[in-house]
């Protein structure tokens, strides 16, 4: 066997054994996956901060990254636990009993086919409504707790990320199986994703839930902090979103003979709560990058399960770095293709 032959099998061995040895790691730490995931968006964000504190300000590594992860816990990750307590909190303190919804839905669904003359659903229908509210209270228990350990574990990542970026950076680049000009593209688009996920997301969503919130409170809706935490979670889904809250209230009204209050309850919902999803995209859109609403929508559904709360943000921004590579291979090997590696636009 010759020298370059040789050296071929050590290397391909050296590549299993590393794969092997992540694919055990992965398994075990998969829990922590959000907190990791958390930590690299927010370098990502940080990174400048951090390079400007070291470099002209002669700040030194340590207490840099100290100055720049306690800001991070003040101002995103305590935040962002707290409204994931206020919607536990605000959910858990209503009775939910399934059977009483059911009712209420047969109710309302008998209202409508009598009035519209057709037949929507049976009772034979509703029968996943108590073991549905049963599977949403252990999901909303089981985020909370993943999110607060993943916090935690994305305020320990960041630190030790902040102290080494520049070696970090250079690992990553020398590693990247890419053409020098894919490698910038990269690095260009994983920030310009990473910031319309971990900003874009959440202001859209709460900005709604608050217009939402403003609204159900002036109109006299039942539990409007309620209706907008619902209003917040489906500003993710394309075409419908929030619609899917606001037309069910207005109706309710009007099927129960508050015609007025329906009417405005709907137009509110149709040109604040839904109007407002457009102007808000828009001035972001100039600001940030542009994602297709598909990838947003997938991939909060496939996050939800990966990561609990967190997936709301890390979920988009996996199937989004995922599409990203996936472009990036096929410039790169493919020779017939033309497409463009990049999928943020502005």
């Amino acid at each position: 066997m010759n020298s370059d032959k040789r050296n071929s099998v050590y290397r391909y061995v050296l590549v299993g054994f590393i794969l092997l040895l992540s694919i055990i790691i992965f398994t075990e730490m998969r829990y922590y996956l959000g907190g990791f995931m958390a930590a690299i968006a927010m370098y990502s964000i940080l990174r400048s901060l951090m390079i400007k504190l070291v470099e002209q300000h002669k700040l030194s590594r340590g207490l840099s990254a100290s100055i720049i992860v306690l800001g991070s816990v003040i101002f995103f990750l305590l935040p962002l636990t707290g409204i994931g307590f206020l919607v536990a909190d605000t959910i858990s303190g209503i009775n939910i009993n399934p059977e009483q919804i059911k009712i209420y839905i047969e109710e309302f669904v008998s209202e409508v086919e009598r009035k519209a003359g057709i037949e929507i659903f049976t009772p034979e229908n509703l029968s996943f409504i108590p073991e549905a509210g049963k599977s949403f209270m252990q999901i909303m228990a089981s985020s909370l707790s993943s999110m607060v350990m993943n916090s935690v574990v994305a305020i320990f990542v960041l630190y030790f990320m902040l102290v080494s970026y520049n070696n970090l950076e250079v690992v990553i680049m020398e590693t990247l199986p890419f053409s020098e000009e894919n490698k910038t593209i990269l690095r260009q688009e994983t920030r310009a994703i990473i910031l319309s996920n971990t900003i874009g997301i959440p202001v859209v969503a709460l900005s709604q839930a608050a217009l939402a919130y403003v609204g159900y409170l002036f109109l006299g809706v039942n539990n409007p902090l309620v209706y907008a935490i619902l209003v917040a979670f489906t500003t993710v889904i394309p075409i419908v979103g929030t619609s899917l809250v606001w037309v069910p209230v207005g109706l309710s009204a009007i099927l129960t003979g508050d015609i007025l209050r329906g009417i405005l309850l709907l137009a509110y919902g149709l040109a604040i709560i839904g109007g407002s999803d457009a102007v808000i995209r828009f001035v972001l859109q100039k600001k940030l990058a542009n994602i297709h609403p598909l990838i947003t929508f997938f991939g909060v559904l496939t996050g939800l399960a990966m990561f609990g709360f967190w997936g709301i943000i890390f979920g988009p921004l996996l199937l989004s770095l995922l599409l990203l590579l996936f472009n990036m291979y096929r410039h790169d090997y493919i020779k017939e293709s033309n497409v463009n590696p990049r999928i943020a636009s502005k």
